[in-house]
């Protein structure tokens, strides 16, 4: 009996979280300021799922862990010089905006076409993994558009844990509201799951595990598929930064009580 599992992990680059971001208006649609020079990251969430499926292939013989990323090549090459030592994985590369002005369905078909096109894809073995949030992305309905278009009903998002139990039934952890957690268990594949956290910390760079991973990696690159993914239709009034709200008072000697009563009084206003 076939243990295995293809393990399919969705995500695109970003930039540097520590980096400034400036939204500016463009001719051909909103954009970062000097968003070609940023340095760019793996997007964080799409991290943990990739993780997460390192782990879970180790555990179980035969599995198989393919990386699936819209981004500009040339940028996702840079980028794969750092997580190509992380862990094994194969990668399928669609050359793309890695931009998070497009629309998610548009995003999710050109995933979608991508996974269907794996050679030895096993559908019954299938666990397609991302992040339950993004940082270019952040719709958060990504992942729910990809299980239509590949017809998978069982979708978890803000998974901390995936266990497999003895009978090939897969137990999910899920975050809820009230910072509790839900577990829920379905028979097996195919499903989708969009990963908060986790439970892994970041594993060391292995620089075998990155030669290795780059062998593969510089062809896949070289004739990766263009795709255009984009907003078609929409048009945005104006693009800017939240604004900071900060209003600091000195206060001494106040109590407890009437520190937490001031603070309700304030949110109700």
């Amino acid at each position: 009996m076939n243990t295995g599992y293809h393990v399919v992990v969705c995500g695109g680059i970003v930039p540097d979280p520590l980096q400034t971001l400036e939204p500016v208006s463009t001719p051909t649609g909103p954009a970062l300021k000097n968003e070609l020079v940023l340095p760019a990251t793996l997007d964080p969430w799409a991290c943990h799922a990739l993780y997460e499926a390192a782990h879970l292939a180790r555990q179980h013989p035969g599995s198989r862990v393919v990386l699936v990323s819209i981004s500009p090549k040339q940028r996702l090459q840079q980028v794969m010089m750092t997580i190509a030592q992380k862990v094994p994985f194969e990668l399928v590369a669609l050359d793309g905006s890695a931009s998070g002005f497009t629309d998610p369905a548009e995003t999710a078909g050109a995933l979608a076409e991508a996974i269907n096109g794996l050679p030895g894809l096993n559908r019954e073995r299938l666990l397609v993994f991302g992040g339950w949030e993004s940082a270019s992305r952040g719709a958060g309905v990504t992942l729910q558009y990809l299980a239509e278009r590949l017809a998978i009903s069982d979708v978890f998002m803000g998974v901390d844990e995936l266990r497999v139990n003895a009978d090939g039934s897969l137990e999910v952890v899920e975050r809820i509201e009230g910072g509790r957690q839900q577990a829920s268990r379905c028979s097996g594949p195919p499903v989708v799951v969009g990963w908060a956290t986790g439970k892994l910390p970041e594993p060391r760079n292995n620089p075998q595990i990155g030669m290795q991973n780059m062998r593969a990696i510089i062809p896949v690159l070289q004739r990766a598929k263009q795709v255009k993914i984009g907003a078609e239709g929409v048009t945005f009034a104006s693009v800017t930064l939240p604004k900071q709200l900060r209003q600091t008072r000195i206060v001494r000697d106040a109590t407890p009580e009437a520190i937490a009563r001031e603070i309700v009084e304030w949110i109700k206003g």
